[in-house]
């Protein structure tokens, strides 16, 4: 059962709502009204369409008034700090998800790819919520608080780069060598594979990955190996 008293999450949020439901409505998937067809609430998909406008707007206005890269460039900023796995990864930070009313199978589905993409759509949702509640300022505050704190660390770590990408500019500075990558094993059905691709230096198996095809399997690959490498 999700937590319904949402005091505790206000205050992680940093926001208290005049309208406890339009917060509450954030945080209803689907999923949960084909189980609780009574459930007074609607699910948050028309707020996640709102917050994912909202979030990029404030995004995009805060990188062209401070910065003066050309439009290509912003474009890649932006996507990486409104991407899936971003928003998903602050709205755990969060702890959103103890709130999130899901059906029985969504809860007890924690890992898998589709549990990333409720979390971000959440996270979009409670945008959308707080810019219906609190207008455009509470909306803006929250974002440059929430997430465009991470641009510094975005830009650091070239997180706007794909991992395949960095990992080979990494390794051919460093080593020079280019990387290459082997799939070691592939298990499941047709409609249902999942792939484990290694990443090799040479000779040298840095780090393995696992995806539902080849080409995610050798990004999650990549990424561990900058992770390993500590590049």
């Amino acid at each position: 059962m999700p937590k319904e008293d949402l005091t505790e999450l206000e205050q992680t949020l940093g926001v208290t709502f005049q309208n406890k439901d339009t917060l509450r409505q954030a945080l209803v998937h689907r999923s949960y009204l084909n189980e609780h067809p009574d459930f007074p609430l609607g699910h948050n998909e028309r707020l996640e369409f709102l917050g994912d406008a909202v979030l990029e707007l404030v995004v995009t206005e805060h990188l062209y008034q401070n910065y003066e890269n050309p439009e290509g460039e912003l474009t890649n900023w932006r996507a990486a700090l409104v991407n899936a796995d971003m928003l998903s990864d602050l709205c755990a930070k969060l702890q959103i998800e103890p709130y999130l009313h899901l059906s029985k199978g969504e809860s007890k589905d924690k890992a898998s790819k589709a549990r990333k993409y409720i979390l971000a759509n959440a996270f979009e949702a409670l945008i959308g919520a707080i810019y219906l509640d609190q207008g455009w300022e509470g909306a803006k505050t929250f974002v440059t608080e929430r997430v465009l704190c991470e641009l510094p660390r975005v830009l650091e770590h070239r997180l706007f780069v794909d991992p395949k990408s960095r990992f080979q500019e990494a390794s051919q500075e460093h080593m020079g060598i280019t990387p290459s990558y082997k799939v070691l094993s592939e298990t499941g059905p047709d409609h249902e594979k999942e792939f484990q691709v290694g990443v090799f230096l040479g000779k040298e198996q840095v780090a393995i990955g696992v995806g539902t095809s080849k080409q995610e399997a050798q990004v999650a690959a990549a990424q561990a190996g900058i992770e390993t490498k500590g590049w």
